[in-house]
């Protein structure tokens, strides 16, 4: 009996020490995955650099994570360029160059526009489609790594935020597309109306009545600053870009 007590409390103290060294040895595992994390990522200051920084270790989990969200933007942000692509004119002309054109030209491009702010309009709930399609695929790929709970919960929290970014983003690139388009639509219509009376005088209209010009001048306004909203989204895009960046090297520092 007494063998048997102490066979079974060696057994105890092998299967106790065995516990203990795997949770050590995971702790050390963790430790080991942030300093290569850190150590990966420090130096990057670019978007575009992440995916050789992260084939430095491609084991390392939380790098692997990084890569995961890194994708997932840039698939987002590739979904509402083309999204945005295919809603444009199918013939774009710059105004400067309606000057030379056709009744049948200007109609047809007033058209053209008409059909790109109602594709405008459908957008935001195409888009929206593709973010869930989005979210469900790095949630699937995320858990396939098997990185922890309490880091998966962080990853997929971070994943919505960056979301909400771009979702917030691109609802203001459509309406600033919109508002493009709108404007564009009605210097068009103007140019439609009094088609045979303006004339064309080193790349600008001349129109015989002053009250037209000066109808002719806010929609061409409304236009160029439309366009100049257009230009500082897209700036906003980049800076988002390292926003995200710098989000996901805080995700690797704890």
């Amino acid at each position: 009996m007494l063998v048997v007590l102490l066979l079974l409390g060696l057994f105890a103290a092998v299967c106790f020490g065995a516990i203990y060294y795997a949770g050590d040895l995971s702790r050390l595992q963790l430790i080991r995955s942030a300093q290569e994390s850190r150590a990966a990522l420090r130096g990057v200051t670019d978007p575009a650099e992440l995916d050789q920084a992260i084939e430095q270790y491609p084991s390392n989990k939380l790098l692997r994570l990084v890569a995961l969200a890194n994708r997932d933007v840039n698939e987002i942000d590739a979904a509402a360029e083309r999204l945005l692509d295919e809603a444009a004119p199918r013939h774009f002309s710059k105004l400067a160059d309606v000057g030379s054109a056709s009744r049948n030209d200007l109609d047809a491009l007033r058209r053209d526009l008409n059909a790109a702010q109602a594709n405008v309009a459908t957008l935001a709930t195409r888009y929206d489609a593709l973010l869930k399609s989005a979210r469900d695929k790095v949630e699937n790929d995320a858990r396939s790594l098997n990185a922890g709970d309490e880091r998966l919960s962080e990853f997929l929290a971070m994943i919505d935020e960056q979301h909400a970014a771009w979702t917030a983003l691109t609802a203001k690139l459509l309406a600033a597309r919109a508002d493009y388009y709108n404007a564009y639509e009605k210097c068009v219509a103007l140019l439609v109306r009094e088609f045979g009376i303006y004339k064309v005088a080193n790349g600008q209209f001349v129109f015989p009545f002053q009250s037209t010009a000066n109808s002719y001048n806010r929609t061409a306004t409304a236009m160029l600053d439309a366009a100049k909203r257009n230009s500082e989204l897209d700036s906003e895009r980049t800076s988002l870009r390292q926003s995200e960046l710098s989000r996901w090297k805080v995700f690797v520092e704890h």
